[in-house]
């Protein structure tokens, strides 16, 4: 490798690293003490096999200070393990079990159980939550704090990811990472271009006047990466949204060991890097070269190398001091993370490509709706 590139590869590295401090400077930050919220508000939690899950979500979800008027559906999307039967026996009026209906063609599962969810409720704030995220008592009234006093139609309180495993140390600090390295977050804030949206499915509020405007989860019905799909509807409807800090509002973990990581990133991560093993290509090339290529010179005793891993160890530091994540010494195998997300997205995207990815007993790709004239001859017969 010539000096020439190598040192502009670790301008690169410094670059992110800066921005990423610029980013965690400016990221939105929940107030302790929020309001209490003034209006209906509806927490949807959309279920599949998650009896291990569910009653500690709803505990959690049902201890919230300073929301007088709040809601819970639970969207039963098909579960087989016991779940609805629990959510069933719940003592709380304040929940509701509600079965989904299967997804229709160009449906995929989880919008369709959102979108059902959503339908049930006419609260003012929507609530989007996963089962295996656990919020603080004050999560929702600051999430809708943070919606009023920016004057946002969507929000998305980033949870802080737990991680147990090793697998979970290497990979699941990325999330934040990338979006704190790549995203400048005010112009996404202010800007309909899709391509400035990050968002989390996991928790996310958006209100819903702003939800019905965009279409709701009709809007993005067939997408794998819902939550970004639903950010860049609200936008191009006209409203504002943004990632925003939820790692004193949540926490989750997301999968378990490396088996979990593969499984879970392989249903996404090639719809998020373009969804072509061009794409996907692309999108490690550019990792390896930025933040890992520069490591691996450093160890023959580049300066210019040293600095490059040294910026990269000090924007993952950052992004994980912000976020709650883990810094030390998790950041030093930065190279070794970038390495693991590689391998993940080319596996997401030649799975793709077999056709062999699945979630939850699903297949990941909508299937597209019937023609008219095939759909009517169903019908008829």
């Amino acid at each position: 490798m010539s000096g020439r590139l190598l040192r502009g590869l670790a301008a690169l590295s410094v670059a992110g690293a800066a921005h990423a401090a610029l980013n965690v400077a400016l990221l939105r930050r929940p107030p302790a003490a929020p309001a209490p919220v003034g209006r209906t508000v509806a927490l949807v939690v959309p279920v599949r096999d998650e009896a291990e899950n569910v009653l500690d979500c709803l505990a959690a979800a049902l201890d919230q200070r300073g929301v007088p008027d709040l809601r819970v559906v639970v969207v039963d999307d098909g579960s087989t393990d016991g779940t609805a039967a629990l959510v069933a026996a719940h003592p709380d009026p304040r929940v509701r079990l509600f079965s989904a209906r299967p997804p229709e063609p160009g449906w995929l599962g989880k919008p369709n159980a959102c979108a059902q969810g959503a339908a049930e409720t006419d609260a003012d704030v929507l609530v989007f939550l996963d089962a295996d995220v656990r919020l603080m008592p004050d999560a929702v009234a600051a999430a809708v704090a943070v919606l009023d006093d920016a004057g946002l139609d969507l929000v998305s309180p980033w949870p802080r990811q737990l991680a147990g495993s090793a697998a979970e140390r290497l990979v699941q600090p990325l999330q934040q990472w990338l979006w704190t390295t790549l995203l400048p977050l005010r112009l996404a804030e202010r800007s309909a271009r899709p391509s400035l949206a990050a968002a989390n499915g996991q928790f996310l509020v958006v209100r819903r006047a702003a939800y019905e405007r965009a279409g709701g989860h009709a809007a993005v019905r067939g997408e794998v990466v819902e939550d970004v799909a639903l950010l860049r509807a609200v936008k191009t409807a006209g409203g504002r949204g943004v990632v925003v800090d939820g790692s004193n509002l949540a926490v989750c973990r997301m999968y378990d060991g490396w088996a979990g990581v593969c499984e879970g990133y392989g249903k996404s991560l090639w719809a998020a890097v373009g969804g072509s093993p061009a794409a996907g290509l692309a999108a490690a090339g550019v990792l390896t070269a930025v933040w890992v290529l520069p490591a691996a010179a450093a160890l023959r005793g580049s300066r210019a190398g040293l600095v490059g891993y040294a910026a990269g160890v000090a924007g993952r530091a950052v992004s994980a001091a912000s976020t709650g994540g883990r810094v030390w010494p998790d950041a030093l195998a930065h190279p070794v993370s970038i390495l693991a997300l590689d391998l993940l997205v080319l596996r997401s995207v030649a799975g793709h490509r077999r056709g062999t990815l699945r979630w939850r007993g699903r297949g990941v790709t909508a299937q597209p709706p019937a023609p008219p004239g095939r759909a009517a001859a169903r019908m008829g017969g």
